[in-house]
């Protein structure tokens, strides 16, 4: 993408997002991808990625791109969801605006891949992919605001797509002052799903014990602090990256970015490395 086209799309979401913070709504989608598209098909479930987006990279793309092609006869939506208030991460370095801006990079170079993939049978069941900003900083207020913000049809399936180390952070009872109780859970799991990406590695273990994380949930384990063992049928485990591939993390794609930039070939998708490259957003 051209230095021009770059920066035109950046003064869009910082608009955006000005207004946004300005306003009294909790969450916002800022743009869809196709924007052209007038009459998308009624969906029967929407896909949520929630990020810091600091890049997106190919890992996102993997995990969305699997939720996608599960059931591709179903008609689907996905919104990309970036917290302007986070609960863990700062704002730095990439400034909000600019991850909004590769955020839309991201989805038309998902498009485009999801468009030669033999498993959609037609171009009319691909998914619109929103751009979305909340200012809700923990998960369950997060999908509590997406149904009552009147963005989309009610009800609708919301299907939260994460890594197992989310997974861990939503159900820390330190997360859900002030009982501190895995309680709040109760209304999301009833209704919606999470689909969770596996990530065997030092430091969340091995395979083996992220599916005994699930047979714990099920078996009563977390019962002490307020969890249902039912909720286990609304989790889904998920093949994360093959054995012996590379770690694919933002965090990695930023170091490249500085020290390695040949490296963000296999970290981040076409376009967004283009941005990187060109706009250096991760370079002082």
């Amino acid at each position: 993408m051209t230095s021009p086209a770059f920066h035109a799309l950046r003064e869009k979401y910082a608009a955006g997002l000005r207004h946004f913070i300005a306003s009294t709504r909790s969450l916002e989608v800022l743009a869809s991808v196709p924007s052209e598209r007038h009459d998308p098909p009624a969906s029967d479930v929407l896909y949520v990625l929630d990020s810091s987006f600091n890049p997106p990279t190919l890992a996102h793309s993997r995990i969305a791109t699997s939720a996608l092609l599960e059931n591709p006869h179903k008609p689907a939506r996905l919104l990309l969801l970036l917290a302007t208030q986070n609960a863990d991460k700062p704002s730095k370095p990439a400034s909000f605006e600019d991850r909004l801006v590769m955020m839309e990079l991201f989805a038309r170079d998902l498009l485009s891949s999801l468009r030669t993939n033999e498993s959609i049978p037609v171009a009319r069941n691909l998914p619109v992919i929103d751009i979305g900003v909340t200012k809700k900083p923990y998960f369950v207020d997060k999908a509590a605001e997406i149904e009552r913000a009147g963005i989309y049809p009610q009800p609708l399936e919301q299907v939260h797509l994460t890594g197992y180390d989310t997974l861990i952070r939503i159900f820390n009872p330190k997360y859900y002052p002030p009982e501190y109780t895995l309680q709040p859970l109760g209304p999301f799991l009833s209704q919606h799903r999470l689909r969770v990406t596996m990530r065997p590695d030092s430091d969340w273990g091995s395979r083996d014990e992220q599916e005994a994380f699930m047979a714990d949930l099920a078996q009563g384990g977390q019962d002490h602090v307020g969890g249902k063992r039912q909720w286990a049928e609304r989790i889904k485990l998920v093949e994360g990256k093959k054995p012996g591939a590379q770690s694919v993390s933002s965090t990695r794609a930023r170091e490249a970015a500085v020290t390695n930039p040949q490296d963000l070939e296999w970290l981040v998708p076409p376009s967004v490395r283009d941005a990187i490259l060109a706009e250096r957003p991760y370079t002082e």
